[in-house]
């Protein structure tokens, strides 16, 4: 079977107690209130879910200042990407490079061409202005992850809102996956809500697995003024998509919107302190404003491995587009745990030829 190629499979090591930066999520875990609702959601689970999630829909939208009817729920983010490709059958689309990956398999699944625009590590992997110039019509759809996974760069607020009008203009699909958005910088977080309306074709893929630390429970939703497309969305998989444990997790979530920002109080003086720590001990990194770090080394080619020797995952991203052996990628998480990577690196470079 195919290794996977994905963060957070701390399955593959039998009964070992693994430390997982592979998984870029909120530091402070699962709040005590989504955890005790989806339990709730076990004991109601002898129903089936509610397939168009009225209630959590209803949640969202009062959380995001949306219509319920601008809304559709699914089971994570990957989900909703085989559905939004199995709904629009795209001929042609865009991605970055490097991105997220399931873009690309959710395309060449539905036999998409797919196009990379590829971003410059000596440009800091910064999406320009020369995006515009191969952003042209005849393109059915275009992927872009914001912040980028696994750059943590951000797009500028203006070339964003540009590249969303030039979309809609000659009639291209625009999905910004946003799944990291609350868990960046704030005074970063562009907000594209108000180009919904605007912009029917633009649609926001947002994710609770990453800010209210979920990946278990599987729940994301986009945001569309599109009211067609997100019916044909609902029609292009199964009925039940999300589970009453997911659906009730949600709700509650909905109702702690303050998570995030106490994540960020964590993330942000401990993102800094990882970037100096790494950078003295000899790695290059890319300054980011997400909850994770991609960083490089000529020397370290096997650093994945020789970290779990010491029960500490981390993300080898040379599989992505773009990059190669020798790019790492780890989450940022609390203080003691950023202390024990940075001593198990520490040793690795003592011991190791770097």
């Amino acid at each position: 079977m195919k290794e996977i190629i994905h963060g957070g499979d701390v399955y593959a090591w039998g009964k070992r107690e693994i430390l997982d930066f592979s998984a870029s999520l909120n530091p402070l875990g699962m709040p005590d209130e989504v955890a005790r609702a989806a339990v709730e959601g076990v004991a109601a689970s002898d129903r089936y879910p509610d397939p168009r999630c009225r209630v959590l829909r209803r949640a969202i939208s009062e959380a995001e200042g949306v219509s319920p009817e601008q809304i559709f729920c699914g089971n994570g983010a990957a989900e909703l990407l085989d559905r939004l490709t199995l709904a629009l059958r795209p001929r042609r689309a865009m991605v970055l490079a490097p991105t997220f990956g399931e873009y690309e398999r959710a395309l060449r699944m539905n036999g998409c061409k797919v196009i990379s625009h590829y971003l410059k590590p000596e440009r800091d992997f910064d999406v320009t202005a020369d995006l515009l110039r191969v952003l042209r019509p005849g393109l059915d759809l275009f992927l872009l992850c914001n912040p980028n996974n696994p750059t943590g760069r951000t797009i500028p607020a203006p070339l964003l809102t540009e590249i969303c009008r030039r979309c809609q203009a000659q009639n291209t699909v625009l999905v910004v996956d946003e799944s990291f958005l609350t868990l960046t910088d704030e005074n970063y977080q562009t907000d594209l809500r108000p180009l919904l309306a605007e912009c029917p074709r633009l649609v926001l893929l947002r994710s609770l697995t990453k800010s209210y630390a979920m990946p278990g429970l599987r729940l994301g939703y986009l945001l569309c003024g599109d009211r067609a497309l997100l019916e044909r969305v609902a029609q292009a998989g199964q009925p039940w998509g999300v589970s009453v444990p997911a659906q009730y997790a949600g709700i509650a979530a909905m109702h702690r919107t303050d998570w995030p920002r106490l994540g960020r109080e964590v993330v942000f003086p401990q993102r800094q302190r990882l970037t100096e720590e790494l950078r003295k001990l000899g790695f290059r990194v890319w300054d980011s404003r997400a909850n994770y770090l991609l960083f490089y080394s000529a020397h370290w080619t096997d650093l994945r491995e020789w970290l779990l020797q010491r029960d500490i995952l981390i993300r080898d991203c040379s599989g992505f587009p773009g990059l190669g052996e020798g790019y790492y990628r780890i989450a940022v998480r609390t203080e003691a745990e950023n202390t024990r990577l940075l001593q198990a690196l520490e040793k690795v470079c003592k011991e190791g030829r770097g």
